[in-house]
């Protein structure tokens, strides 16, 4: 009886054990299936990430090319025409006693030296030689003593000229960005002075635009960008991914401000 009453124990700690060891199993198991899923959700959402990336770079890179193809179009040919239209109409023979001829003659001269003068103005805005030439400083600088002049918005620059990009693509997403951010204040802010600020310290890149008119919060910009009609904003946004950057908006004592961040802008090459 004693002997029985040890068999059936031990058969009863043996069947604990083996029960504990399968769930001991079954729980390993679970976790091993658990970690193999999160790696392959991980590994499906850095792929979908970086196919993301890449279309929304292909896209830029496109936009580019176009705006380039444009700009020669614009200068090569519309403005060549326009030119040639100026030479034939310097031709013209006036009567000195018609003064109304004169004055629409007058008028007209005027109308194609503007013309000509906006079609320049577009060209250069789209192809950006100042860019590729004397670098993203002077670019934006250029950019907005255009705005400046065409307004009466007053513009000043503070830029930081240690800045000296080795990588040409980033330095044209940066000036598309800026530019677009001075074409909505000028469009929208009924703004009478901007000022912009540039850092560079440790491969990051700082941009502040202040204007004192009025500007988007952090929140309009967010729901603004998914509409149709803010098509602007996302391709600033879109820009800021590729540079893997931030951009945000406050409102700091009756100014605007616009913080541009782009981080390890020149490490990788450097």
């Amino acid at each position: 009886m004693k002997n029985q009453n040890i068999d059936f124990k031990l058969f009863l700690l043996l069947g604990m054990s083996v029960m504990l060891l399968l769930f001991v199993s079954l729980l390993f198991i679970f976790i091993f299936s658990q970690r193999k899923k999160l790696q392959y959700q991980k590994s499906l959402h850095d792929i979908q990430s970086k196919q993301q990336h890449q279309l929304v770079e292909a896209a830029v890179k496109s936009e580019e090319t176009e705006r380039h193809r444009i700009a020669e179009q614009l200068h090569d040919e519309v403005g060549a025409l326009l030119s040639s239209s100026k030479l034939h109409f310097k031709t013209m023979k006036m009567d000195a006693n018609d003064n109304n001829s004169i004055s629409l003659f007058d008028k007209g001269n005027e109308l194609l030296d503007e013309s000509i003068n906006k079609i320049r103005g577009i060209s250069h805005d789209l192809h950006s030689h100042i860019l590729e030439e004397f670098g993203l400083n002077d670019a934006i600088k250029h950019f907005a003593e255009n705005i400046a002049n065409s307004s009466l918005i007053r513009i000043t620059t503070e830029l930081d000229y240690s800045y000296n990009s080795t990588w040409p693509e980033k330095d044209v997403a940066i000036y598309r960005i800026v530019q677009e951010l001075l074409n909505n204040i000028f469009k929208h802010s009924m703004a009478g002075r901007v000022h912009i600020i540039s850092h560079y310290e440790n491969y990051n890149l700082s941009i502040k635009l202040i204007n004192d008119g009025k500007g988007l919060s952090q929140e309009n910009f967010e729901q603004l960008r998914f509409k149709k009609n803010g098509l602007g904003l996302k391709n600033i946004q879109n820009r800021i991914n590729l540079l893997k950057g931030t951009i945000t908006f406050e409102n700091v004592v009756n100014e605007y401000h616009t913080n541009i961040f782009i981080p390890s802008i020149n490490e990788q090459s450097s």
